[in-house]
């Protein structure tokens, strides 16, 4: 019996790209690069967010937390990844797999539905610009990201041990670089159907429900800005929910991709890269994409700039 457990809960080894050791230093070079670009500019946002009062609006609030995501969702798996990628040791402890599994899945729950939240505020602001301020009052927004958390973590607890207590039949070799949900459902050795359909269940609340939702928000969007007589006063409302719009595309696209379809090992490298790309690219251009197209951040950074450099005169 003793035996069987320490089995069941003995290290992994993740596979990765590791028969081909030339892209694995390729990759560790890139991936490193970037998790500092990332920390760098998530920092940012959430300082510069919480720094400068005139982006204490529920708009930057929530930036805020889309960056603390962010921040939270690379940490979870790169320093292991960076770890694996740059020496012979590929392994990752039972104990540090479960976490890692438990924190991608939730913090992605979050994500996708602070994204739905995000879409909300834009709509306010957009159909109901009067009311803004009345609408979207502190103890909505604080009440608004605490149901997305506890919603995330509410399905990572329901599918990270459902995924985690497949029968493996002794197989340790995780073909992937983390313990994500598909490549640990491909390593079952029983029928995985009943499982598929329940995190297929599970994915359309907390994937495509909130997708559908910021669907239908700029729908009514996309219909008031086209009231709107002035081309200045349009371009300025588009202005407004592009950058969103943005990251909207490029994390769903992702996610939907790999959790709708779990089991599916038609092309698993192409699975890699797109794990990749939402786990390392995505994070890393969000500071971008809202700093960028946005002339309030941009502001407020040359605000605080300004002010440092004028305190280090004195």
């Amino acid at each position: 019996m003793d035996t069987a457990n320490d089995s069941a809960h003995s290290p992994f080894i993740l596979l990765g790209f590791s028969d081909r050791p030339g892209l694995e230093k390729v990759l560790f070079v890139i991936i490193l690069t970037a998790y500092i670009l990332t920390l760098v500019g998530n920092t940012t946002i959430i300082l510069v967010s919480r720094l400068d009062p005139h982006l204490r609006t529920p708009m930057y609030f929530f930036l805020t937390h889309l960056s603390l995501l962010d921040l939270s969702f690379t940490s979870s798996s790169i320093p292991q990844l960076l770890y694996n990628l740059g020496g012979q040791d590929k392994t990752i402890s039972y104990a540090g797999c479960a976490v890692q599994l438990f924190l991608f899945l939730g913090l992605g729950g979050v994500e996708c539905l602070l994204l739905a939240v995000m879409a909300y505020d834009r709509f306010v602001a957009i159909c109901r610009p009067l009311h803004y301020m009345v609408i979207m009052h502190p103890r909505l927004c604080v009440g608004l990201v605490s149901l997305a958390w506890g919603c995330g973590v509410a399905n990572s607890l329901a599918m990270s041990p459902v995924t985690l207590s497949l029968p493996r039949c002794g197989h340790r070799k995780v073909d992937h670089f983390l313990c994500e949900m598909p490549a640990l459902i491909r390593m079952a050795c029983v029928n995985t159907a009943a499982v598929e359909g329940t995190i297929f269940v599970l994915a359309v609340g907390i994937v495509l429900s909130p997708l559908m939702f910021i669907l239908v928000s700029y729908g009514y969007i996309v219909r008031a800005v086209l009231k709107i007589r002035s081309a200045s006063g349009r371009q300025k409302a588009f202005n407004t929910c592009g950058s969103h719009l943005t990251v909207v595309s490029l994390f769903y696209g992702n996610i939907i991709y790999m959790y709708m379809q779990p089991g599916n090992s038609s092309s698993q490298d192409q699975g890699k890269f797109l794990t990749l790309f939402y786990n390392i690219v995505t994070p890393l251009l969000n500071p971008l994409i809202y700093t960028l197209r946005n002339k309030e951040v941009k502001g407020a950074l040359r605000r605080l700039l300004r002010g440092g450099r004028e305190v280090g005169k004195e």
